[in-house]
């Protein structure tokens, strides 16, 4: 061994990964072969190169600092080299393999699709039955203005690696039982790309993209409940390289009413009645769901009908006032239950009247009704063929 890798990059032999990537950096600026020409300097940008090649790959870096040659054919002195992996006698054999007939894949490109995003976010019952649009602030990423995503600083832009010389991939050799093995790997000092951005952009660090909040319009459609998610396409994070933006969705969250509580598309409620007004019958007016919108002309309340002699329980179905079909037409139904109350306290006078009622219904003494059990099948069998 004869060239000290981490002497060469300037670093300690403890750095870190991220150390020795700003280090490659630095020089790869100042040797890079567009910048100085010359055959001395193109020669230390080649040993610049293969230095960050082996001390950015822990597995090279490894063998390196027990006195092995990661670039060589056989491992460098340890008899056996590197060994192998089952991937690489698959990549070996599959497309992988180097020489004559050999299949190369090509340099990945930095422009990939951004992520999709997902935000929450809570509306009222009114406004996730009929609908609604709201503003929403994201934090998310956008192609970098400095750069318009090329990751370059302005006035330069990527340039071909050196290393693999823009394939994006480099052979490796190894020597095991089978023979000598060929494989393919991605470049280790392009990661696969093909090129190298010598000078990366201040503002997004090479990336392409930076952080920033933006106001987006959201569209609720009628009939959204709990749980649903609407997709907005192309307004997700912006992929790297100043790639197209991903999707995002925002799922909906739903305000309890005091009053409605929803099943399906149907809206229910429960009306609470003295003992007398269901006795007679009367008439309630309802608040509708749409009194919670905003506007003029919408109907605040809704009359209800109740029947003379309206039991405690009864369900009074009131057709289409309910909550908009999602995926259809028209509106599920409004249930409301009603519920008799009993008065529990009375003065002197109250007491006479309903003891005068009693008396005139003939319910001094009223006898309770009871239900008479409902007999099985097994019951019913046995009464037929057992004793008499």
């Amino acid at each position: 061994m004869t060239q000290d890798y981490y002497e060469i990059l300037d670093v300690a032999r403890d750095a870190s990964t991220e150390d020795i990537k700003k280090a490659y950096r630095r020089l790869a600026r100042r040797l890079h072969p567009d910048v100085n020409p010359d055959a001395a300097t193109q020669e230390r940008f080649k040993d610049v190169t293969r230095a960050y090649e082996v001390l950015s790959d822990a597995r090279k870096r490894e063998l390196y600092d027990l006195g092995g040659d990661p670039l060589s054919a056989s491992g460098g002195g340890f008899g056996q080299g590197q060994g192998f992996s089952f991937t690489d006698i698959m990549d070996a054999f599959f497309g992988g393999q180097a020489g004559a007939g050999a299949s190369t894949r090509a340099a990945r490109s930095r422009v990939r699709r951004g992520q999709d995003a997902l935000i929450r976010l809570e509306v009222v019952l009114a406004e996730a039955a009929f609908g609604t649009t709201r503003e929403l602030k994201v934090d998310t990423a956008v192609t970098c203005t400095a750069c318009s995503g090329s990751g370059a600083a302005p006035g330069s832009g990527p340039v071909r690696c050196q290393t693999c010389h823009g394939q994006g991939e480099i052979h490796h050799v190894q020597r095991s039982f089978l023979g000598e093995i060929r494989t393919m790997r991605p470049c280790p000092v392009c990661r696969g790309f093909g090129t190298v951005i010598a000078d990366p952009c201040n503002e997004c660090s090479g990336d392409g993209r930076v952080r920033a909040r933006r106001t987006i319009s959201v569209k609720i459609p009628a009939g959204v409940d709990a749980g649903t998610r609407v997709q907005l396409s192309g307004q997700g994070e912006v992929g790297p390289g100043g790639g197209p933006p991903g999707d995002l969705f925002v799922e909906i969250d739903v305000e309890p009413h005091p009053l409605f509580t929803r099943e399906g598309d149907d809206l229910h409620c429960t009306v609470t009645l003295p003992m007398t007004a269901a006795a007679l019958g009367t008439k309630v007016e309802l608040p509708t769901l749409e009194a919670d919108l905003p506007g003029e002309g919408v109907e605040s309340s809704v009359p209800i009908d109740i029947n003379p002699g309206t039991q405690s329980g009864e369900m009074i179905r009131l057709g289409a006032r309910g909550v908009p079909r999602l995926r259809g037409t028209g509106r599920g139904d409004l249930v409301v239950q009603v519920v008799v109350e009993t008065p529990n306290r009375l003065d002197h006078r109250q007491e006479e009247l309903l003891r005068e009622l009693a008396e005139a219904r003939g319910e001094e003494q009223a006898q309770g009704l009871f239900a008479r059990p409902h007999k099985s099948v097994f019951d019913r069998l046995r009464g037929a063929f057992g004793p008499r």
